[in-house]
């Protein structure tokens, strides 16, 4: 990649680290499913009218808006709602290593759900030293009987399946002809309509004190930043250094919400936690095979000339 590619890169993890922090001051006064419903909502209207200035079409179908609702609940509804309550319990930065595994549950879902797509070695080697990082992290919560947060621990590797599914239910989209950034917009607009009556019925949201001017800053930063501007960066990162080198924001995101949390918030990590951070960094790495593919080239003999 290009310096301009790495440093948009950069700043997507930082957008993307961005919405754990983000979501813990939210949740501290909003319900999650009202966060949710905020973040797809505002985003969704800020996505609208870069289609428009863009004057990209959306489709109107009903398969199309079932492949969005689909991709919504997958991508977004599912997910969010179980990383916002989780965030209730434990720590943002704690959320987005969880949240880290992503890479892992999609390898395994992409392997029994497709058929060009399958584990390779350094994948397997990968997916153990993530899972055996995900142990240390649950693990030492485990032994402190903090019940709360290790279901809090539990919503995050559940929202992290979640995008595992997604990533494999949206590889429909290419070739419906959709173009990503009408993708990103429908899906997200899907959300919204579905999480709606969820928030009323459960958040009664009218019932509800009003938030203070942080907790609204916080929530427009999410949909904003976090949701509205990362999809378009996303989305020219990976039309010009594709989908291996976007796939390195996964290990860069929860740098920068420990960053966040750290600084901003005041939250640390145990030595286990940061061990387990460790060990699902490195089986990323491994899944990503540019090391490992380096490795074997270096121990290969030299060709004859």
């Amino acid at each position: 990649m290009t310096v301009a590619e790495w440093g948009l890169l950069l700043l997507l993890s930082l957008l993307w680290g961005g919405s754990f922090f983000f979501s813990k001051i939210a949740v501290q006064e909003v319900p999650p499913f009202s966060v949710v419903l905020a973040r797809v909502g505002i985003a969704a209207a800020a996505l609208g009218l870069y289609l428009r200035v863009r004057r990209l079409s959306v489709p109107r179908s009903l398969s199309a808006w079932g492949a969005f609702a689909g991709m919504g609940a997958l991508n977004n509804l599912i997910p969010f709602s179980l990383i916002f309550w989780g965030q209730t319990a434990i720590a943002s930065g704690l959320a987005s290593i969880l949240n880290a595994t992503t890479p892992v549950f999609s390898i395994l879902v992409a392997h029994f759900l497709t058929t060009d797509e399958k584990l390779s070695a350094n994948k397997m080697a990968g997916i153990v030293l993530g899972i055996a990082g995900v142990i240390a992290l649950v693990g030492a919560d485990a032994l402190t009987g903090s019940g709360r947060s290790l279901l809090a621990m539990l919503a995050c590797l559940g929202a992290a399946l979640s995008y595992g599914f997604a990533n494999v239910f949206g590889r429909r989209f290419r070739r419906m002809g959709v173009a990503p950034a009408v993708g990103a917009f429908g899906q997200i607009t899907a959300t919204a309509i579905m999480m709606t009556p969820i928030a009323l019925v459960f958040d009664t949201p009218w019932r509800l004190p009003p938030p203070s001017a942080p907790v609204w800053a916080a929530l427009v930063g999410l949909a904003l930043l976090s949701t509205a501007l990362a999809y378009v960066i996303f989305f020219r990162i990976l039309a010009r250094a594709g989908a291996t080198n976007i796939s390195l924001v996964t290990l860069l995101v929860p740098v920068s919400a420990i960053l966040l949390g750290s600084v901003v918030l005041g939250e640390r990590l145990s030595a286990v936690q940061l061990a387990g951070m460790a060990l699902i960094g490195l089986g990323l790495v491994t899944i990503d095979g540019r090391v490992w593919n380096a490795g074997r080239l270096a121990g290969a003999p030299p060709r004859s000339r």
